[in-house]
């Protein structure tokens, strides 16, 4: 039996189709039952939709840059 927690561990697989057929029925009868993560998958296969139509840009300098360094003193502690 899943729990909530496993699901998001399974996520990814499942939706790729890369689970074995036992674990995806019983990701499916979870599923079946559960409103939240009901919720979450469908919110994540919404999010994969979008980010799939994005389109790759450059990152002018400047900000590169300040992304960066932000990302470096939050490294730091």
């Amino acid at each position: 039996m899943l729990r909530c927690r496993d699901i998001v561990d399974l996520l990814a697989q499942y939706l790729d189709r890369e689970l074995d057929a036992d674990t995806a029925r019983a990701l499916d009868h979870h599923l079946a039952d559960c409103r939240p993560c009901t919720a979450f998958v469908s919110t994540y296969r919404s999010t994969v939709r979008t980010t799939r139509r994005l389109r790759e840009e450059e990152l002018p300098s400047q900000l590169r840059e300040r992304l960066a360094t932000f990302l470096r003193r939050q490294a730091r502690g």
